[in-house]
């Protein structure tokens, strides 16, 4: 079931040691585009997302007090773009990620298709849609195909990572992923200081 919440997560929410975020912006440009919406799945088939932003500001108590808890995963997709928004417009730099593109890159190194629309087809014979990625997600009511959309975008999250997790230590990388994850904070702020499309590794 898709929970559709404004401005925050209720107080009544009890969080799991695990979580799938995902957001919602008006465009991929972290420097222009506002962050819109919040998906969330604890992994039991639902989805809470909450409409964040505009004039509904960027209070989000609940909401920060998960994205602050370091105790807590968060699973995302492409967590360097979710991570610098989060931090951007919530004011709260996650910890303890898990980003199932980095973990697909370095499991199926035998593909260059790494979206989730490719791992759910793959990992999970799960067919989902991407027809609502370029949508106004700044209205202030959303469409039904629109919450589809973005619910889809985390209710699956923890069955991959399972299932990359798999792979991952089957292929002695696992540690290696990890490695990488600690370092998403490091380059997001990265991003968010000017840096986004330097190499500070390259020679030149």
């Amino acid at each position: 079931m898709n929970y559709l919440h404004k401005g925050d997560l209720p107080e009544n929410l009890t969080f799991p040691s695990i979580v799938a975020i995902d957001t919602e912006t008006m465009g991929l440009n972290f420097t222009r585009d506002k962050l819109c919406l919040v998906q969330i799945s604890f992994g039991d088939n639902n989805a809470h997302l909450v409409q964040v932003g505009g004039a509904i500001g960027y209070e989000a108590k609940n909401l920060k007090k998960l994205l602050k808890n370091k105790n807590i995963i968060k699973i995302f997709h492409y967590a360097r773009f979710d991570v610098a928004m989060l931090k951007k417009y919530l004011g709260v730099l996650c910890k303890s990620i898990y980003c199932t593109k980095i973990a697909s890159k370095l499991a199926r190194t035998y593909t260059d298709r790494h979206g989730l629309k490719e791992l759910c087809k793959e990992l999970l014979n799960i067919e989902i849609s991407k027809q609502q990625q370029s949508s106004d997600w700044g209205t202030s009511v959303l469409s039904k195909n629109q919450i589809n959309y973005a619910a889809n975008d985390v209710l699956y999250l923890h069955a991959i990572k399972e299932k990359l997790d798999n792979i991952l230590e089957r292929e002695n990388r696992l540690q290696l992923a990890n490695s990488l994850f600690k370092f998403i904070p490091t380059r997001v702020t990265l991003d968010l200081l000017g840096w986004h499309n330097s190499d500070l590794f390259s020679h030149t």
